[in-house]
């Protein structure tokens, strides 16, 4: 599958007391190249919502390899790695720009469902997107 990548610069509030990205925020992150690779595919997180489907994140993991720190320019890359029937799972690494060093990898699952909470097949339109 293809890969979409975004550049985030590291913000001051970012950072954790001992001056390195937390690391909940390495999550945050993940969802942010989550909705741009949706976005860069065609498919709008908004306008799913709208047709009644939510990704709820099911299964997340985050391995660190070298903290970020206060205006580093980092970059989030995000891959689909499995379309299930109904279920989707991305895997992520974040990298410095400017020394090319990983910083983390990641995985999240996420289920499709409705706003009734129930599991749903993904529909053939948003596979196709998918799959390409």
């Amino acid at each position: 599958m293809r890969e979409h990548n975004i550049e985030i610069r590291v913000s001051y509030a970012d950072t954790d007391q001992m001056g390195f990205v937390y690391y909940a925020n390495y999550f945050v992150w993940f969802e942010r190249g989550r909705i741009e690779y949706l976005r860069a595919i065609g498919l709008s997180y908004k306008e799913m919502e709208k047709q009644n489907l939510i990704l709820p994140v099911m299964d997340a993991s985050c391995s660190y390899k070298a903290p970020a720190q206060f205006d580093d320019m980092v970059v989030v890359k995000s891959k689909v790695k499995e379309v299930g029937k109904s279920s989707i799972s991305f895997t992520y690494e974040i990298v410095n720009q400017e020394t090319k060093q990983l910083l983390a990898t990641g995985e999240t699952r996420h289920p499709f469902i409705n706003r009734e909470r129930k599991i749903v097949r993904i529909p053939e339109e948003i596979r196709k997107k998918l799959e390409e």
